[in-house]
This record gives C-alpha cells, structure tokens and sequence, in this order.
C-alpha cells in the first residue's frame, strides 16, 4: 500500500499556536503576590481608551515562582458582554507551561460587582484547570477606578 503524503488541507488538524522564547530573565518579569499586584499588571496592558466602553478578557499567565510568563488577550466584545471559552484559556495555560493563571475582565459600566455567569465561568476555569495541576489563583474584575478579586472574597 502506498503511504500517501499530499495531505489535503481539511485533513490536517489545527490547532492554538503559542511560541515559547524567553525573551527575558525570569527575575525581570512582573511578580505577583497579591490581587493588587494583578491588578495593576492588567493595567499595563489594558487599552485605557477602551475599558470604560468594551469588555475584554484576558489572561495572565504565571510560572511557579507567580512571575508572569505572558499575557493572553482573549477577547474583545461590546459594552455588556464577550465571549471568555475556558477550552481556549486551558489550551494557552498548557502551551504556553503555566503552572497558575490569574484571569481578568472589565466591566465596563465601572459595576465591581461580579455577574452570575462571571460566577459560573470563574468555578468552570477552576475545576477544568485543576485536571491539568493548574491554579486558578484569582479571577480580577477591572475598572478604571478599582478592581474586584474573587480570591479576596474567597470565592476561589
């Protein structure tokens, strides 16, 4: 039998691409040791001209020292709402070797209180994460003025 080589493109599997480079010494990068410290991480990289009109998510992920390895911009959507797919965080925290991941979204009406479906996807992160020996150390809830941690509040 002949081993067919020329794949045809629909046959081939895709897949999330992450490129790990280490593009700089572990002790250079951002530490996280509190909520504050997350919070003010996701600051830096948030498009303050966006965050008082579109939702965002995002993604921090951190090695085992909680030193961020990477922050993943999952998604963008409108003024009350985007889409945040757990298999899509869960698959960058594999391939990109995390070993924790903190994980944030804005609310762009300033409200820090979190929603029932923020509650619902913080506990589906949780438990997907833990089959992988990954933590899910706190869900951040960002505005321009302050910040709500699920940890803080022992929600995790």
């Amino acid at each position: 039998m002949e081993k067919r080589t020329n794949m045809p493109a629909w046959g081939k599997v895709s897949e999330v691409e992450i490129v790990y480079k280490a593009n700089m010494r572990p002790s250079e990068r951002p530490l996280i040791n509190s909520s504050r410290d997350a919070y003010e991480t996701f600051l830096k990289v948030w498009d303050m001209d966006k965050i008082d009109y579109q939702e965002e998510f995002k993604v921090l992920l951190l090695n085992t020292a909680n030193r961020v390895m990477g922050v993943y911009e999952l998604s963008a959507g409108g003024l009350t709402a985007t889409v945040a797919d757990p298999r899509l965080i869960l698959a960058v925290a594999l391939k990109g070797l995390s070993v924790a991941i903190i994980i944030g979204h804005n609310h762009p009406s300033g409200n820090l209180r979190p929603s029932a479906p923020d509650n619902e996807l913080t506990a589906k992160i949780r438990e997907g994460a833990r089959f992988f020996d990954i933590k899910l150390l706190d869900h951040i809830i960002v505005t321009r003025d302050g910040y709500y941690s699920f940890a803080d509040e022992g929600l995790l």
